[in-house]
């Protein structure tokens, strides 16, 4: 037998063997920094006009009160409704981690937005089964590694073919995450392989759209409802990862994936020790993060000024001029995968937090003015380098003849090479989270996530997200 043909076996083998005590401790502090990240970004996003339109589908359809619904308004419903909106609001705002990659040959050297669905999945059935932190932990854990070294095998038709990898192998994430919770057997978690299979999608025509967080939402929907039905003793077919009618050759058109990639490669390491993930700076494409910091850079050790700036040239490679394909937005969406507007809200107010990707900035005179003053260029000597990195440089002409020159960082601020320290991190959460609660409330939270493989039953962190939340009405972005 071929690795080719023992992944689905190697995955079951590892969910069903792999204990919380086989992380190392580093594994484990790097998933409670993922936690903190993905709560708060959750947090943030239920204040996003799309997770506003899920939220209510589901609060019309209540059946069930087994895992609750974050945000300034809460409530409980079905676990895997629960998961659907906290997941969708997770990824609402583009604020989520990244996974980086250990093949060059994987465009951006991303593969996948790792942490919100397997994080849902493991917090809407540790609700409702009353587990404690460390279970939680632990199931979050190893739906994070399935879940990328999936994400790591397939061959890069996947993504190059127009799947969204955080809609596919989310799905999968937050299954395992269910599953594991659940104590899902061999058999079982075969059929939830399967089912898993059959639900994963999502394509990024959607990109710059309500549409792509949902496509978090339902990958962590899928995924608990996956491993809830084969617990129930619904079926599927076998070795639903291997062979012509798998996944891995459907979903690349008989590409395939390299089986090494899982088969004796779960846990040896953990994908979260090595390569590792990046946690957000801003809340937008990852891709244009290093220009972001270096225009940040420009403009505050130049100290320019918007009324300064004649033009903006951004030179870089396909691999970012691509994916982030707007070259003018007129919505926040659309300004989440624009170049133009990232560069435009440094230079005209030297932030790009979740207080200026909203309409009502991304829409003004000042922004849109600005906007045309950016213009992209595809480098050839940047594009010769390869895509294992997001190179970029940007030129800043200004009124008094002068050009201004700053060459983005190749070292990713917020992932394994340049991490947040932790004032950065809880920063970030106590900005997103001030949306939907309290200050005092935010603070005791964090210290439940600081000791997360501590608390005896997940629900008591969910009730300090709950309790303290703002009155009125939730701030939309």
């Amino acid at each position: 037998m071929t690795n080719e043909t023992r992944a689905t076996a190697a995955v079951i083998d590892y969910v069903t063997q792999t204990s919380f005590d086989r992380f190392p401790r580093e594994a484990v502090s790097l998933a409670k920094q993922c936690v903190i990240d993905g709560l708060g970004v959750i947090l943030a996003g239920t204040a996003a006009p799309g997770t506003g339109i899920v939220r209510d589908y589901v609060r019309r359809g209540r059946e069930a009160v087994e895992a609750t619904v974050l945000g300034a308004d809460p409530f409980s419903c079905r676990a895997a409704s629960a998961a659907l909106v906290n997941a969708t609001a997770g990824h609402a705002l583009d604020f989520d981690d990244t996974q980086l990659s250990s093949s060059p040959d994987r465009t951006f050297g991303l593969l996948t937005h790792p942490t919100i669905p397997p994080l849902v999945a493991s917090l809407a059935v540790g609700e409702r089964l009353g587990a404690s932190g460390r279970q939680v932990l632990e199931a979050y854990l190893v739906g994070f590694e399935v879940a990328c070294k999936m994400a790591e095998a397939i061959n890069p038709t996947h993504y190059q073919n127009g799947f969204h990898t955080s809609g596919t192998f989310g799905t999968f994430g937050a299954m395992v995450s269910a599953a594991r919770l659940l104590r899902l057997g061999a058999d079982s978690l075969g059929h939830a392989l399967a089912i898993a299979s059959s639900m994963s999608s999502g394509i990024r025509l959607n990109f710059g759209t309500m549409t792509k967080p949902l496509h978090v939402g339902r990958a962590a929907q899928n995924g608990v409802m996956a491993a809830e039905l084969a617990a129930a003793g619904h079926t599927g077919g076998k070795d639903a990862l291997d062979g012509p009618w798998g996944f891995f050759r459907v979903f690349t058109l008989g590409a395939g994936f390299d089986a090494n990639q899982i088969v004796g490669a779960l846990g040896n390491p953990p994908s979260i020790v090595s390569p590792g993930v990046s946690l957000k700076p801003y809340p937008c494409g990852s891709l244009g993060h290093p220009t972001m910091d270096a225009m940040l850079k420009l403009v505050k050790t130049n100290d320019v000024n918007p009324e300064q700036v004649k033009a903006v040239r951004v030179r870089a490679g396909s691999n970012i001029l691509n994916p982030l394909r707007y070259p003018f937005a007129t919505t926040e969406l659309e300004a989440k995968f624009c170049l133009p507007f990232m560069m435009s809200s440094l230079l005209l107010r030297r932030r790009a937090g979740i207080h200026e990707f909203t309409d009502e900035f991304v829409q003004s005179a000042p922004a849109q003015e600005m906007m045309r003053k950016v213009t992209t260029v595809r480098d050839a000597a940047i594009e010769a380098r390869g895509f294992d990195k997001m190179r970029s440089i940007i030129e800043v002409d200004l009124t008094d003849g002068r050009t201004l020159v700053q060459e983005a960082d190749e070292r990713y601020r917020g992932g394994p090479d340049k991490p947040f320290t932790r004032e950065e991190l809880h920063g970030k959460f106590t900005d997103c989270a001030s949306l939907v609660m309290r200050a005092d409330v935010i603070n005791a939270a964090l210290d439940h996530l600081e000791s997360l493989e501590q608390v005896r039953d997940i629900r008591e962190l969910v009730t300090f997200l709950t309790a303290g939340v703002l009155e009125g009405e939730p701030t939309v972005l």
